[in-house]
């Protein structure tokens, strides 16, 4: 059976260093601690006294002074993973963790997730074929010599750094290493934490090169670990669950996280909030419970990015340089058919298609497998679509010979509709409002990636109230751009008014349209 040495970097709050080390050896593992150099001697002696007495707890040999974004953090590392290696001759992974993380999972669970496969845990994407980097500089990480820190000495830091650059002092990466980078935070088997530790003896070279190469805790053991072990035996990916802003700060999670971080696909999570004391209570117990079942949902990421993106512009369609003077050609009119229950705007499609000339495609901007006509390759994706949409759609116009066109688009995508409303065609807005019940919601979020099947009940009923407002939103963004011909029409409306928005929006006899708004149109 597994049995983990954790590696503990940490600098502060000594009272909950002690209590994590008591809590994680209390289930048959071990601990290494580097507590920062710079951090106060008396809260280290502090550590050591309380621990001194476990037989499962060891500390680095040598306090580092860390410094963020620099070779110490590599360094720190590097002294307690020796410690550990030394003193736990059973153990059989060691976990990174710092004083911010907590189990998400049963101590139970992390040792059956561990003896599953025989497998490193480290997320390892190519350096300079990854957008791992955000923001900030990349390739200058690694190609000039970092010796100062960014954030404590930044004038030093770019005056190197430009000093360097005018005078071409640009340094060759070792030729056999294929650059990397990922979290920190790995799980790692004995093995190969010994061929590292091995690598780091013999290649003086290499240790030169990332000692002056900027946040090398995201490239070392990154690099070094691909290097070593076989593709085959590496999962890229942490351990442990951790969620970064577009700015590159990591999010806090709090007393209200306990269900959702529960359900996601990993061992421990960070950050934990200092205040989320509950939060803290609940987890630790978590850990030394057995038999303990988890449904693993996996939602938290897109979650995330859907709660943070709400309300945010910029994200929209925008022209592109040779579609600025296109347009869908004079004479011709776009018809525009938004509803959110997509069902809903597919049968009526199916109903204009049956009862008038008039050519009708569904979600070609949401849906990628359409049915769509063989447009030379432009229709293949839905990313060709959107980047050529007025050439896709004027292809659209061609191929079926008319001069009318009516297609359905998601409320989401309001750029997109204020953008083609924008053409100097004739274009039209058909808004189907409907009525939206939780279970409803419920499958909308699992199908566009809000929640899995097995998300916890708590999560959903959070998730729902703010997904209804979305849609709220949408519908009350088309409505204040006031848009030419926007035409709304309801689940409430009666068969004779909807049969009347109907005539106007498609511009056909009351008879027609009496057939397109026949009974069902709206039914779930």
């Amino acid at each position: 059976m597994a049995k983990i040495a954790f590696i503990l970097l940490c600098h502060k709050d000594p009272e909950g260093i002690i209590r994590q080390a008591e809590r994680l050896t209390a289930a048959g593992d071990a601990i290494a601690i580097h507590f920062d150099g710079r951090a106060k001697s008396a809260d280290y002696e502090r550590i050591r006294a309380a621990l001194k007495g476990n037989p499962a707890v060891t500390f680095a040999k040598r306090r580092v002074k860390c410094g963020w974004g620099e070779w110490s953090l590599v360094a720190a590392t590097l002294s307690a993973l020796k410690s550990a290696v030394d003193a736990f001759p059973d153990a059989t992974h060691f976990y990174m963790l710092s004083g911010d993380c907590m189990p998400v999972k049963s101590a139970e669970y992390a040792h059956g997730f561990l003896d599953a496969e025989d497998v490193d845990y480290i997320e390892s994407v190519d350096f300079f074929g990854s957008d791992w980097i955000k923001t900030g500089i990349k390739e200058e990480r690694l190609v000039y010599r970092h010796f100062f820190n960014e954030r404590t000495q930044k004038r030093l830091f770019y005056t190197a750094f430009e000093l360097q650059r005018r005078l071409g002092l640009r340094r060759e990466i070792p030729a056999d290493l294929q650059m990397m980078i990922g979290s920190q935070w790995w799980c790692l088997r004995r093995r190969t934490v010994e061929w590292v530790l091995d690598f780091c003896r013999r290649r003086k070279d290499v240790m030169r090169f990332f000692r002056t190469t900027w946040i090398p805790d995201e490239t070392f053991f990154q690099t070094i670990v691909r290097h070593l072990v076989p593709e085959t035996e590496i999962r890229s990916r942490t351990p442990t669950f951790l969620m970064f802003t577009d700015y590159g700060m990591p999010l806090t999670f709090y007393n209200d996280h306990y269900d959702l971080l529960l359900g996601q696909d990993y061992l421990f999570a960070r950050k934990i909030s200092p205040d989320a004391t509950e939060l803290k209570r609940r987890l630790a117990e978590l850990w030394a419970s057995e038999g303990a079942g988890f449904e693993i949902s996996d939602e938290g990421r897109s979650l995330f990015r859907f709660l943070s993106g709400r309300g945010r512009i910029g994200r929209r369609f925008g022209l592109r340089a040779w579609e600025a003077e296109s347009t869908l050609g004079a004479g011709r009119e776009l018809l525009m058919v938004a509803c959110k229950k997509w069902h809903v705007a597919k049968r009526l499609v199916e109903r204009v298609r049956a009862h008038t000339d008039i050519p009708a495609v569904e979600y070609v901007f949401n849906e990628a497998d359409t049915p769509m006509p063989d447009l030379g390759g432009i229709e293949s994706s839905i990313e060709k679509r959107g980047r050529h949409r007025r050439s896709f759609l004027r292809m659209l116009f061609e191929h079926y010979g008319s001069d009318r066109l009516v297609i359905c688009v998601d409320p989401s995508e309001f750029d997109l509709i204020r953008d083609l409303s924008s053409d100097r065609a004739r274009t039209s807005l058909l808004e189907i409002v409907c009525d939206f019940s939780d279970d409803y919601l419920t499958g909308h979020a699992r199908r566009v990636g809000l929640a899995g099947e097995k998300t916890p009940r708590e999560v959903l009923d959070r998730l729902l109230p703010t997904i209804r407002r979305d849609i709220a939103f949408e519908s009350e963004r088309m409505r204040d751009a006031d848009l030419p011909r926007h035409i709304r029409i309801g689940s409430d409306a009666s068969a004779d008014e909807t049969a009347a928005a109907l005539a106007r929006f498609l511009d056909v006899p009351i008879e027609t349209a009496r057939h397109l708004a026949a009974d069902h149109l709206y039914s779930d």
